[in-house]
C-alpha cells in the first residue's frame, strides 16, 4: 500500500513538473530570424531592427512566465503591446500586416490568447 500511494506521489509531481516546464514553454518566443526576415521580406536594416525588437520582446515574455496570475496576464499584454507598437516603426504596412498574423496565430496556438 505504501509503495503505492508513494508511486502515485511521485507521478503527480512528475506531472506537475511537466505542466510547468510546458507552460514556460508556451512563453519562449523566439523565433528563426532568417525564416522570418524571408517570409517578411525585411532589408538588412529592418533585419537588425527587427532582431532587437524581437529579442526585447522574448525577454519580457520570459519575465512574465515567471509572474502569477493577473500579473502574469498584465505583463504578456504590455510586452505584445510594446512589441507591436515597435515593429510598426520599422515594418512597412504589408510587412506589419504579416507580421501581425504570426504573431496573434502564435500567441492563440500557445493559449496567450
Amino acid at each position: 500500500m505504501l509503495v503505492a500511494m508513494m508511486t502515485m506521489s511521485m507521478a503527480n509531481a512528475e506531472n506537475e513538473n511537466n505542466n510547468t516546464v510546458q507552460a514556460a514553454n508556451a512563453y519562449d518566443m523566439t523565433v528563426n530570424m532568417r525564416k522570418l526576415a524571408v517570409t517578411l521580406g525585411l532589408t538588412f536594416d529592418q533585419i537588425e531592427a527587427v532582431q532587437d525588437i524581437h529579442h526585447q520582446f522574448c525577454n519580457e515574455m520570459l519575465l512574465a512566465a515567471q509572474a502569477e496570475g493577473d500579473e502574469r496576464k498584465t505583463l504578456v499584454e504590455q510586452a505584445v503591446k510594446k512589441d507591436v507598437r515597435y515593429m510598426s516603426y520599422v515594418l512597412d504596412k504589408n510587412q506589419y500586416k504579416t507580421y501581425l498574423l504570426l504573431l496573434n496565430t502564435t500567441l492563440y496556438n500557445r493559449g496567450l490568447r
